[in-house]
């Protein structure tokens, strides 16, 4: 019987330490997006936030002219607490109020040129901690085989942050390439159309030489006879 309740007490210790690995790997939420802002436009975007979140915004302009666009963003209380002017990229994090936050990008000040920009939203410190808290007062007690929860928490935040800075790496490498590789193609294509001018340029003049050196040696003077 007391075997029994030791291996009971240790499953209920096992599900806490799942849920708490669950509810830890949940309170940090990435997402990206990629999309074409026309010339002319302002396109906004909303995120709901939580008090005492942390909201993390960055951008980078990935194909256009001059690779550069305005940014700005907007409390839920209507406060303007970050700007930036004419840059091609940028990184923001503000500690959140409950609300709704709102971003723009500006691409007013170009009159013909759209931009290709691609942004990634971090935000942490969403999840719900009461429930967490509920389990660590359950099991209070059934810490068998010196099982530390807290300790293994903060392992498993620590191997959370590490991961979720390394996705974040990766998707700003992947936007880093991505924007090369559209500057490459755009002098690949520059290089042609100068190359096939040069050529017909070339032919033309070589046409035009051709025939004055031509009309140089033509006797155009009539023979009497």
């Amino acid at each position: 019987m007391r075997w029994s309740m030791e291996v009971l007490r240790v499953c209920v210790a096992c599900l806490s330490l799942c849920v708490c690995v669950i509810s830890a790997f949940s309170q940090s939420l990435d997402g990206d997006f990629t999309f074409t802002l026309p010339a002319g436009r302002k396109e906004c975007f909303f995120q709901s936030m939580k008090k005492d979140a942390s909201l993390e915004i960055e951008y980078q302009v990935l194909d256009g002219a001059s690779l550069d666009v305005d940014f700005y963003l907007q409390s839920p209380s209507g406060h303007i607490i970050a700007t930036d002017y004419r840059k091609s990229d940028g990184v923001h994090t503000v500690e959140t109020e409950e609300g709704d936050y709102m971003f723009c990008f500006d691409n007013t000040f170009s009159a013909v040129s759209e931009k290709v920009i691609f942004f990634e939203l971090i935000l942490d410190n969403m999840g719900d901690s009461e429930e967490m808290e509920d389990w660590k007062a359950y099991v209070h007690g059934a810490d068998l085989l010196d099982m530390k929860l807290e300790d293994i928490m903060d392992t498993i935040n620590s191997v959370k942050s590490r991961l979720g800075k390394s996705l974040q790496i990766q998707t700003l490498l992947k936007a880093f390439e991505a924007r090369d590789r559209n500057l490459q193609q755009s002098n690949y294509d520059r290089v042609n159309l100068w190359s096939c001018t040069n050529l017909v340029v070339m032919v033309i003049v070589s046409g035009v030489q051709v025939y004055l050196l031509r009309s140089l040696f033509d006797d155009k003077k009539k023979t009497r006879t």
